[in-house]
């Protein structure tokens, strides 16, 4: 999918701007077409997930809105107030308060995936009368997304009674090997948001954000405009991706490199991750949670390991060799331990700002990766099943009971 390619210069230009109606003069350029993740949306389980959740009414909602929209502030503001709506709607669907809107299990995560596309889509192609700069509707696409995703909506209370935890999760990916796919990630952020759990140091407030699958939003620094407001501010972290079959693992080490592997927009990307101050970017970063005692608790019926496989170039050689027990002093890195994809990219990116911001020694934060969730035995076509949503379930209740853990562990 073309990511939303928001730089700062346009940011500027948009928050300038954004709310007056450009002058007759300004020839607004053509709508852009649907993007390959948005045109995904035309298939068969898409439009049966959306259909039966409820979901499918958000995107003609904000057609609606936009539609009705007379300035470019009038649309900024639709765009926000439905974004808003459409995650609040996502996270109280999975924790069970108002309607389920259809017979599709609360704690699915494709309703929200799905109808965000037909939002972007909606917003991407939109051509109204008084015309829009690209910048304008860049900016319209990135309020979108990050007031949808959660992540304009992080907020803890005041006071030290409760202690705070920050988690991420991930949109479905690979859909083109399977449309059905759900990421368990993204459905324990929508089920833990906002949520507080009994540790033995007392209360825990969660929050989460989920962040997308394209290799360009990461370029433009989505992960780090997220968590940087917050990380200062809270008491432990986790960003969580799916994973391998039947296993958690808690990844050691992160890598500063991008494998290629497509996106969902069907891009791959190959090199050192993009980062601020690359001359000061190290090769590897490390977890700081409390590992050895996530690994030995019970946490679910999924077993938990300390992953601490890497793959490195060594110091003066030319090939890459894997390494169980970590890198080696002036390696290179060619895989962290949740491999060289997204996963370790949000890894390595959000502990690389948590060293940069001072907080390594009293913030513990790091990667898990969950199990792959997996349809029933013999499900080939059915976008839902007992085993699929029983999968699930457990993953997220593990999610919840490793935080605990964690928590109590640092």
């Amino acid at each position: 999918m073309n990511s939303i390619r928001v730089r700062l210069g346009v940011l500027g230009l948009a928050l300038l701007t954004g709310f007056t109606t450009p002058t007759a003069a300004s020839a607004a350029p053509a709508a852009p077409s649907p993007t390959v993740e948005e045109q995904r949306l035309g298939r068969a389980a898409p439009q049966e997930i959306l259909r039966r959740s409820g979901f499918d009414t958000v995107a003609p909602r904000l057609a609606r809105e936009l539609e009705a929209a007379r300035t470019y502030g009038e649309a900024r503001r639709a765009v926000t107030r439905e974004g808003t709506r459409l995650w609040q709607r996502a996270v109280d669907r999975a924790q069970g308060r108002g309607p389920a809107g259809g017979d599709i299990s609360r704690d699915d995560d494709r309703p929200l995936y799905w109808a965000r596309l037909g939002m972007t889509r909606e917003v991407r192609t939109w051509e109204p009368d008084f015309g829009l700069t690209g910048g304008q509707r860049a900016a319209l696409l990135d309020e979108l997304e990050r007031t949808s995703r959660g992540q304009s909506a992080i907020r803890y209370p005041h006071g030290k009674a409760l202690k705070r935890i920050l988690l991420t999760g991930f949109d479905p990916f690979t859909l083109d090997q399977d449309i059905r796919i759900s990421n368990p990630s993204g459905a324990t952020a929508l089920a833990l948001d906002g949520t507080v759990i009994a540790t033995a140091d007392g209360p825990a407030r969660i929050e989460t954000a989920v962040f997308p699958v394209r290799w360009q939003d990461f370029t433009e620094g989505t992960v780090e405009r997220a968590l940087r407001p917050h990380l200062p501010e809270v008491d432990l972290f986790t960003t969580v991706s799916q994973g391998r079959v039947g296993r958690f693992d808690i990844e050691r080490t992160n890598g500063a490199w991008r494998g290629g592997f497509g996106d969902n927009d069907n891009i791959g990307r190959t090199g050192t991750v993009p980062v601020t101050d690359p001359a000061t970017q190290p090769q590897w970063t490390t977890t700081t949670l409390p590992h050895t005692a996530i690994v030995a608790a019970d946490t679910g019926r999924f077993p938990v390991y300390d992953n601490t496989e890497v793959t490195e170039i060594p110091a003066g050689a030319t090939e890459p060799v894997v390494r169980p027990d970590g890198p080696t002093p002036g390696s290179t890195a060619r895989e962290g331990g949740g491999g060289d994809y997204l996963s370790n990219e949000i890894a390595y990116r959000a502990t690389l700002l948590r060293d940069r911001l001072g907080l390594r020694d009293r913030l513990p934060g790091g990667h898990v990766h969950t199990p792959v969730l997996q349809f029933g035995a013999g499900n080939t076509t059915e976008v839902t099943d007992p085993e699929f949503v029983r999968n699930r379930l457990d993953i997220i209740a593990q999610v919840r009971a490793i935080l605990r853990v964690a928590s109590e562990g640092s």
